[in-house]
């Protein structure tokens, strides 16, 4: 160990010049999305495919929370005088989960067609705007409320139009008014 020919040769050590690195350059990613076209970074939108996971899965998600509060309110209020807690905590659970599903699937098969009419609105009139929105908001609830009739197709595709501006314009606001 203590071989007077030591200090002629240095140990190697493979992290020796990691010392001296910032943590900055270390770990230095892009911050931007990366395409494989150029055209494709010009545009600053979701793809078809992203835009349909999302809107369903938002919409499922958003049903069966709204859904489930729903249906447990509705289990609390009807329980019955007399009955065990075990009874009642079932009853508000199995309430739950059933307006949860239903809701969820509602929402969900909703966010679906919004989110392949848009797509398809976008591809036909090959621009992205307010009007591609609202058309989807608009065909989306005809066409979910058209086995109703007529009448209740008029006022559900209102209903969709009305609510995707709002949704859009809800959007727009907290990018102008909300710091990030």
């Amino acid at each position: 160990m203590n071989d007077p020919n030591d200090h002629k040769y240095r140990k190697y050590h493979p992290y020796q010049d990691l010392y001296n690195v910032p943590a900055q350059n270390l770990y230095k990613l892009p911050t931007s999305p990366e395409f494989l076209f150029h055209e494709e970074s010009l545009h600053q939108r979701r793809s078809w495919s992203e835009s349909l996971q999302y809107y369903t899965g938002t919409g499922y998600l958003a049903g069966a929370i709204l859904g489930g509060a729903k249906g447990s309110i509705e289990g609390i209020r009807a329980a019955e005088p007399g009955e065990t807690l075990k009874l009642r905590v079932n009853r508000v659970l199995n309430s739950g989960g059933h307006m949860g599903r239903r809701f969820g699937n509602n929402l969900g098969v909703l966010g679906l067609m919004f989110a392949g009419i848009e797509s398809g609105l976008i591809h036909w009139r090959d621009t992205d705007d307010l009007v591609n929105t609202v058309l989807a908001g608009l065909s989306t609830g005809a066409i979910y409320r058209a086995a109703k009739g007529p009448r209740s197709a008029a006022i559900a595709g209102a209903i969709g139009g009305i609510a995707a501006a709002a949704a859009v314009a809800g959007k727009q606001a907290v990018k102008r008014y909300v710091p990030i």
